[in-house]
């Protein structure tokens, strides 16, 4: 199912820009654009919406004053050129709060949010279901030109490399331009491991470990001196093991 995304910004101009940017994940789709709240209030009312990217500044009432008269909102990104409504912002329970000018980068990163607010909110009433909740869950990195969707589940263990990092699914490899640590926030913590500076791992991959590796399909990959104590932790080893 897509999310369906609504845009609000009386600049025509910037309601191109994240439009553009809205097109280029597969998984999204435009169902309205207008120029001021008031108009957004309408197609609130007619069409089903999950995201809304809103600005501030608008004609008759801004957007924050616009997001304190709903009572079920649906989620919201702001996109404004204004800093001093970010802490107003965040009072609202805003998912993010977006600079303009707009990169793709940094709007991709928003997204990625949106995703891990939807999912960290899911009441998960049994083991089937919060096993279906994380095969289902997915984070998007930018290769080459396009924008590809990674299955979390699919995720055997990351690579860094200087400004780049290495994706190894079960399917194939993805290199994005991006660094570990904006990896590593992208990640829910209780699926992901951070076994050394260059390496993250899924821990449902794990087949084997010592004290100073990590074993994923058939690969050694090393524990870090500065991590072993997080890792063996995380893995919840208190025996003794080769090496230690």
């Amino acid at each position: 199912m897509k999310t369906k995304c609504l845009i609000v910004d009386d600049e025509p101009l910037a309601r191109e820009l994240i439009r553009g940017h809205v097109e280029k994940l597969e998984n999204f789709e435009i169902v309205a654009e207008c120029s001021d709240a008031m108009k957004a209030l309408g197609i609130l009312r007619e069409k089903h919406v999950d995201l809304v990217f809103m600005d501030i500044q608008m004609p008759q009432i801004t957007g924050i004053e616009f997001l304190k008269t709903l009572k079920h909102p649906p989620k919201v990104i702001i996109t404004t050129a204004y800093r001093e409504y970010a802490l107003e912002g965040f009072e609202l329970d805003v998912v993010d709060y977006l600079l303009k000018p707009i990169t793709f980068e940094r709007f991709l990163k928003s997204v990625n949010k949106f995703y891990q607010t939807n999912q960290d909110e899911v009441q998960v009433s049994s083991n089937s279901t919060s096993e279906k909740v994380q095969e289902e869950s997915f984070i998007y990195v930018k290769e080459n030109k396009k924008v590809v969707k990674v299955y979390l589940s699919e995720i055997r263990f990351i690579e860094g490399l200087s400004e780049y990092v290495q994706i190894y699914t079960d399917k194939r490899k993805i290199i994005t331009k991006t660094s570990m640590a904006l990896m590593e926030e992208k990640l829910p913590a209780e699926n992901f491991l951070r076994i050394h500076k260059s390496y993250i791992v899924s821990v449902s991959k794990i087949e084997a470990f010592t004290a100073n590796t990590i074993e994923i399909q058939g690969k050694e990959l090393p524990i870090g001196r500065n991590f072993k104590n997080a890792v063996l932790s995380a893995l919840n080893f208190t025996g003794s093991v080769a090496g230690v």
